[in-house]
């Protein structure tokens, strides 16, 4: 197998501009080559979608001389649907991170199917992201600790359990304790996988297969394209 520099081949001579959500910008940061612009955009902007389309649509509109666009983002409930840029797009296949976490749309179906109802940490979600813990202590700024806990239970009701995936980093540990505790108070069943950075090497490196959506020029990005 060739080492991930010499991938790169398959895009040398060209432009490239990355726009990625922070949640996982360490994994992108990590292996991004120098030659790449790079873009990291706040996770709050999900709680928006439209928010994050528009913002997502100037970035695009701005750049002018970029070949090709890395989007660091899935489906990420339609934030991404109807962008259009003059560069060739290119788009993990997924519906949200999660998917880029764990190395494939395929992974996270498998889990996803193996058990429903679960909750998903990784340290870059940890760190960026919203999880109950967090919604538990805004709660608990408005009301006393009784109805907090109740109104962040509730917003999880429907699930039973809590994974967190192992991106590898050298403070894991931190990470980990802290997927436990969030597992502890909400009476989630704690596990834990190893996520892969395979899906973002293959972006980066331009290994377009089927689990990427590659946008011409001028097209626009549909929902269908992502598939079930």
């Amino acid at each position: 197998m060739k080492a991930f520099s010499d991938q790169l081949s398959a895009l040398s001579g060209k432009k490239v501009k990355v726009i990625a959500c922070r949640t996982i910008g360490e994994e992108i940061e990590k292996i991004l080559p120098p030659t790449y612009d790079y873009q990291a955009l706040e996770f709050g902007l999900h709680e928006k979608p439209e928010k994050l389309n528009k913002v997502l649509q100037e970035i695009i509109n701005q750049e002018k001389m970029a070949d090709v666009i890395l989007l660091g983002y899935g489906l990420c409930c339609k934030g991404t649907i109807g962008l259009a840029s003059r560069s060739k797009l290119v788009i993990p296949r997924v519906h949200d991170c999660i998917g880029i976490f764990m190395g494939s749309q395929r992974r996270y179906k498998g889990e996803f199917y193996r058990e429903p109802g679960t909750y998903y940490l990784t340290k870059g979600w940890i760190e960026h992201g919203g999880d109950p813990y967090k919604e538990y202590l805004k709660f608990r700024e408005m009301y006393d600790d009784e109805k907090a806990i109740w109104l962040a239970k509730k917003m999880i009701e429907h699930y039973s359990r809590l994974v967190f995936i192992n991106t590898g980093d050298y403070q894991v540990e931190r990470y980990r304790a802290y997927a436990w505790m969030v597992a502890e108070k909400f009476s989630l069943r704690f596990e834990e996988i190893k996520g892969s950075d395979a899906l973002i090497k293959k972006m980066l490196t331009g290994i377009w297969d089927d689990e990427f959506i590659v946008v011409n020029p001028g097209e626009k990005v549909e929902y269908r394209m992502f598939g079930e």
